[in-house]
């Protein structure tokens, strides 16, 4: 993966430096990232199996884009930015859900904001360096994939889908948005994994 220049944030979201991705997640400073879901018109998420070149979890099922912010970018830009490289997506409208602070692994500490939006998967034109291949679950399906271990699958998807589904889930939620979800309206008392 290419190095790339990023913001290092406060716990209240202030920048207080930039340095390199590499330096960021070798002194475990803390920092921005964005994931979206896709919802397909058949109420599945479009979810993607990533690429085997990531230096992060490579070939492990992932949200539809996960990126980090780069220095000076706003989340939702992040968010376009990701579905246009990552999915070659452009014009999907999206709204954030839960922005929120996690620990994604060794030395890696992100705020981190979650946006949903609807696709036509026929609309994918992943770019295969950045994803290894795109498929469509259902939450029952995804569940069945995790407790199958067959399929690996990114500790951050597992904790985002527990969220979603309105499961507690070990990641401090600092601002939740008043956007009903697509797939799954917060509330209704389903319990998912």
């Amino acid at each position: 993966m290419t190095d790339e220049l990023l913001d290092v944030v406060n716990d209240e979201d202030i920048v207080t430096a930039r340095e390199m991705r590499s330096v960021v997640h070798r002194l475990g400073l803390q920092h921005r990232g964005v994931h979206v879901f896709l919802v397909t018109p058949r109420d599945e998420l479009l979810v993607q199996q990533r690429s085997h070149l990531k230096d992060t979890s490579p070939l492990a099922l992932d949200c539809s884009v996960s990126e980090h912010l780069k220095a000076g970018e706003g989340y939702r830009d992040a968010a376009v930015r990701g579905l246009v490289e990552e999915l070659g997506i452009h014009g999907i409208r999206i709204h954030p859900l839960v922005k929120f602070k996690m620990n994604y692994g060794p030395n890696d500490l992100e705020i981190s904001q979650l946006y949903e939006g609807r696709v036509d998967p026929a609309l994918v034109q992943f770019d295969p360096r950045e994803v290894e291949g795109i498929s469509c679950r259902s939450l029952d399906e995804l569940e069945a994939l995790l407790h199958s271990g067959k399929i690996p699958i990114c500790g951050w998807f597992v904790r985002l889908l527990a969220w979603y589904t309105g499961r507690p889930v070990k990641m401090e939620v600092v601002r939740t948005y008043t956007q009903n979800r697509l797939l799954f309206p917060a509330g209704n008392g389903r319990r998912w994994m």
